[in-house]
C-alpha cells in the first residue's frame, strides 16, 4: 500500500532524504497515529540486479540491531515467569563458567543498558570502566544476554518469539533465516566490511533477521499497547512495562544514554545526551532502536505514535552522520504530530464558533 495524509509528508521527505544519502536501493516508511496507519509508502527495488523485485509491502529487510527489541523481550519474558530472579542478579547467577574477575561485578541490568564496561580486544575480554559506572554499546553485552536467556528459559530466543508472539498473531514476516528468500532486501554493503557478519543459526542469537515495515510497526504497536491485540490481551503487560522502561542504573551520568532492557528511553525532553540516538524534540518515555542498515522503530506513548523506517543499506558513507539523521527523522514525526494537533485544534475552535 502506498498513501499518507498530508501532515505526513515531511516525515516521507525527510526517510527520501536520508535514503538518498545511502548506498541502497530503496526502502519503506511507515507511520500509525492513535491506531490508524498515516504513511506508508515503498519504493525502488530488493537489489542492483538487472529486473529486481520492487520493494512492497512484504518485503522484509535486514533489521541489524533493531533485533535487540527482541532480545530485550525474551528476557523481560524470563524475568516476568520468575525464570530470572532479577536483573540484578550477577551473569555468573546464571552463566557460573564466566569465572574471569572481569566478570564479578557485572549484572544482568548492566549487559541490557550497555553499562557493563565489558569489549573484546584480540579475542579477550577486557573491562573499559567499571561496571554501572559508564556507558558502552558492544557486542559482548548481547552474546551473555541470549546465553542467559538460553539457561533460564531452557529455550532459546526464537523459541520464545515464536511461542509468546509470532504464533499467536500469525506473524510470516519476521524471522532470522538460514539463507535468503525471494522477499528479501538485499543488503548493499562493502564486501569487506568488518561489522558485517552473517550466520545459519536461527536462535535469534545471530544479526540474520529480516523483518517487513508492516510487522515492524506491528510490533511497535504491541508494545504500545502493551501486550494487547485486537482488543484482547495477548501478550503479558508487564512483559513490555519491563522491557521499556528506564532501567539504567542511577550511578551512570545523565549525559550517557539511557536504556531500558536494551531499547533507547527518552529520560526526558531536550535531554542533549552524548550519544542517544532519540531526537530531543521527542517526549520523555519515547523508545527507539536503530539498525546499522539504517532501519528504525521509534514508539512515542504520549501521541501513541509508532514510527518505522527501512533501508537495505549497511554500514556509514564518508560524511554521514547516522544520529544525525535518525534524530532528524524524530524530529520529523514530532513536526506531523504536531501540525495534525494543530488542524484538529482549529476544527474544534471553528465548529464551536459555528454552535
Amino acid at each position: 500500500m502506498n498513501g499518507y495524509k498530508k501532515e505526513f509528508t515531511n516525515v516521507l521527505q525527510n526517510v527520501k532524504d536520508s535514503a538518498s544519502q545511502l548506498d541502497c536501493t530503496g526502502g519503506g516508511v511507515m507511520v500509525i497515529h492513535k491506531g490508524n496507519v498515516v504513511l506508508e509508502q515503498y519504493w525502488g527495488t530488493q537489489s542492483k540486479e538487472a529486473n529486481a523485485r520492487l520493494i512492497q509491502e512484504d518485503t522484509q529487510f535486514h533489521i541489524a540491531s533493531v533485533r535487540k527489541s527482541y532480545i530485550g523481550f525474551a528476557i523481560a519474558f524470563a524475568v516476568q515467569q520468575g525464570m530470572i530472579a532479577a536483573i540484578d542478579d550477577p551473569l555468573t547467577a546464571y552463566l557460573p563458567e564466566y569465572k574471569e574477575a572481569v566478570y564479578e561485578n557485572v549484572t544482568i541490568r548492566h549487559l541490557l543498558t550497555h553499562t557493563h564496561g565489558l569489549q573484546k580486544v584480540n579475542g579477550k575480554v577486557i573491562q573499559e570502566f567499571e561496571a554501572g559506572t559508564g556507558w558502552a554499546y558492544r557486542g559482548i553485552g548481547v552474546e551473555l544476554l541470549t546465553q542467559i536467556v538460553k539457561v533460564a528459559a531452557g529455550k532459546d530466543i526464537a523459541a520464545i518469539l515464536q511461542e509468546q508472539v509470532f504464533h499467536p498473531l500469525h506473524y510470516h514476516e519476521t524471522g532470522w533465516y538460514e539463507e535468503m528468500q525471494d522477499n528479501f532486501a538485499e543488503v548493499i554493503r562493502y564486501l569487506d566490511d568488518p561489522a558485517w557478519n552473517t550466520s545459519d543459526n536461527t536462535d535469534g542469537s545471530q544479526m540474520n533477521m529480516y523483518v517487513s515495515v508492516r510487522e515492524l510497526a506491528a510490533w511497535g504497536q504491541l508494545h504500545l499497547n502493551r501486550g494487547k491485540w485486537n482488543g484482547q490481551q495477548v501478550v503479558e503487560e508487564e512483559i513490555f512495562h519491563l522491557a521499556t522502561a528506564l532501567q539504567t542504573p542511577m550511578t551512570v551520568p545523565n549525559h550517557y544514554p539511557q536504556n531500558g532492557y536494551l531499547w533507547f528511553v527518552q529520560k526526558e525532553q531536550g535531554l542533549q545526551a552524548e550519544r542517544m540516538e532519540i531526537s530531543p524534540h521527542i517526549p520523555a518515555g519515547a523508545y527507539q532502536l536503530l539498525g546499522y542498515t539504517g532501519v528504525t522503530l521509534l514508539v512515542i506513548p504520549q501521541y501513541e505514535v509508532v514510527a518505522v523506517r527501512a533501508f537495505n543499506s549497511f554500514g556509514l558513507p564518508p560524511g554521514y552522520d547516522y544520529l544525525e539523521d535518525v534524530r532528524s527523522f524524530g524530529s520529523a514525526v514530532m513536526q506531523s504530530i504536531s501540525e495534525c494537533t494543530r488542524i484538529k485544534t482549529e476544527y474544534v475552535k471553528s465548529s464551536k464558533g459555528q454552535l
